[in-house]
């Protein structure tokens, strides 16, 4: 049986009244969802908090869950609007990429696990990332971590926060300009590692 298929009898069981069965689906999800909601709040209390509140939500609404979408679409959606309105480990290492347009997120270059500080490092650029994300208008950080760091499409975006593609895509612009600028000691650090790994023997 499919994740898809599997999500749905789970549903069908919860609305039959059997509850357990949407614990199975805040422990198939609730995981995979906070790094996002992490992200948008900056906050791991207040990041725990909405995520229980966002299951909850979907709890009481599962009558209006048609099935148009994935159920992990709908809580995301619903996890995502909560955070953005005011309420409020497979994190990648991340490099801001200088080029000539737009400043991308993207995989940076892993520091040797043989480094024992190699932990410290990546926390730290964590917590920059972090703390520049936290620095943006709420709906500019929306778009950066829908899109650079779950992976949604221009579309898939526009659709969640009801907004046009237009409207996503300068939002993003700017929000990958100031993040560049804020972090431009990460830019140039990774500049330099990519520099230096191509002149490695």
């Amino acid at each position: 049986m499919s994740g898809c298929d599997d999500d749905k009898s789970l549903i069908d069981a919860c609305r039959a009244g059997n509850t357990e069965a949407f614990g199975v689906l805040v422990t198939r999800y609730q995981d995979r969802l906070y790094p996002t909601i992490f992200r948008l709040t900056g906050c791991a209390d207040e990041a725990r908090d909405l995520l229980q509140d966002a299951f909850l939500r979907a709890f009481e609404k599962l009558d209006r869950f048609h099935g148009e979408s994935l159920f992990y679409t709908w809580i995301y959606r619903i996890a995502v609007n909560l955070a953005l309105s005011g309420r409020r480990r497979r994190r990648p290492v991340l490099r801001l990429n200088r080029d000539s347009g737009s400043a991308s997120i993207e995989p940076a270059y892993d520091v040797a696990e043989s480094d024992p500080s190699a932990p410290l490092q990546r926390a730290e650029r964590d917590r920059m990332i972090q703390d520049a994300l936290n620095a943006l208008a709420a709906d500019h950080r929306a778009v950066v971590v829908m899109k650079e760091f779950d992976g949604l499409q221009y579309e898939e975006i526009a659709a969640m926060l009801e907004i046009p593609i237009g409207t996503v895509r300068s939002r993003l612009h700017r929000a990958r300009c100031e993040l560049r600028d804020r972090l431009r000691s990460l830019v140039d650090e990774d500049a330099q590692l990519r520099q230096s790994s191509h002149h490695s023997p």
